[in-house]
């Protein structure tokens, strides 16, 4: 069976950390998104199709470096021009059935494995934000309607963008029209397919979608299940309580609930909760948080003596000192 890892998108949502890499990149637990989804596919698939676009020479290099045993291919998305746009690509390189996932959500074994029985299926999850996903309408396990980040609510089922389609999904995807968000939908062409087929709603056991820097944190913290995980030649000397530190970090403050990338240095003293730092951010000071909401912090920023509100995104590259209540772009 084929697999397609659709990693092209530029992620604005989770700005400033993927200003830097893209999202597939972003470290869980200390192990990239895409980590997590090739070593599901290792026993699944026999050819791996990962569609690339935004900063893809990092993609391909880290799959390279990382997984060259496996039969991985590219594929470049020149336009961002949506999933189904993305899917439609690959007519002349899918042989039979395939399976599609996204590359910036994490899957489990069992779930893609669950999918991958189906001609056609899709892995659904009840979720209480349903107006950032694809919205599904099921009956006795069975789609009825799929409609793409609808204004208004339809149901509280959403899917988790993991597909089990035939060849005949190209036929319908040949149909759909851009979507109000000027972008052709994969969900657009799923319903086309469950007019005429039948499409399994496959519930999840475990998936984590990542839309927003806060849910890297609920993913990690349920992934290393409270405990800490600390990278190679990190040297920890504050304390540190349901985090993950990267490679090479030297840590003198506390940290709490949070993600520490490689390369980073926390001060003496300083108090880090619910936020997320970059790679190579030298930080002293506090971060406020409020509702497990701290703060989100780039790459190569120099923090000096701050006290930074609940919510503030500071861009990469910045040098900070004083009091942040607002963004830094």
């Amino acid at each position: 069976m084929q697999a397609v890892i659709l990693a092209a998108g530029k992620s604005t949502r989770t700005y400033p950390l993927t200003l830097t890499r893209p999202k597939p990149l972003l470290k869980v637990a200390n192990k990239t998104i895409l980590e997590y989804n090739l070593d599901v596919l290792k026993d699944i698939a026999d050819e791996i199709i990962v569609v690339v676009g935004y900063k893809k020479n990092m993609i391909e290099e880290f799959i390279k470096r990382t997984y060259n045993e496996l039969n991985i291919k590219f594929v470049e998305q020149k336009e961002q021009l949506g999933t189904g746009h993305a899917v439609s690509i690959l007519k002349d390189k899918i042989k039979g059935r395939f399976i599609v996932l996204m590359g910036d959500n994490i899957y489990s074994e069992k779930d893609t494995k669950s999918i991958a029985k189906h001609e056609y299926s899709i892995l659904v999850n009840k979720v209480e934000n349903p107006e950032f996903f694809g919205v599904v309408k099921e009956k006795k396990g069975i789609l009825i309607d799929i409609i793409e980040k609808p204004k208004e609510f339809i149901s509280d089922l959403a899917s988790c963008a993991l597909y089990s389609f035939d060849r005949g999904i190209f036929n319908s995807l040949e149909k759909i029209k851009k979507s109000e968000r000027g972008e052709y939908e994969i969900t657009d062409a799923i319903r086309g397919i469950s007019l005429k087929e039948k499409v399994y709603c496959i519930k999840s056991k475990s998936c984590f979608q990542i839309s927003f820097p806060w849910d890297l944190l609920k993913a990690d913290s349920l992934i290393r299940k409270g405990k800490n995980i600390i990278g190679h030649d990190s040297k920890i000397s504050g304390e540190i309580e349901n985090s993950s530190i990267g490679n090479k970090c030297v840590i003198n403050g506390n940290l709490k609930n949070s993600i520490i990338m490689d390369n980073t240095i926390i001060g003496k003293n300083s108090v880090v909760d619910d936020s997320i730092i970059g790679e190579n951010v030298r930080f002293s000071g506090k971060i406020i948080s409020i509702g497990k909401a701290g703060a989100i912090i780039g790459d190569n920023v120099n923090a000096d003596s701050v006290v930074i509100y609940p919510g503030c995104k500071i861009w990469p590259n910045k040098r900070i000192s004083g009091e942040i209540k607002d963004d830094i772009q």
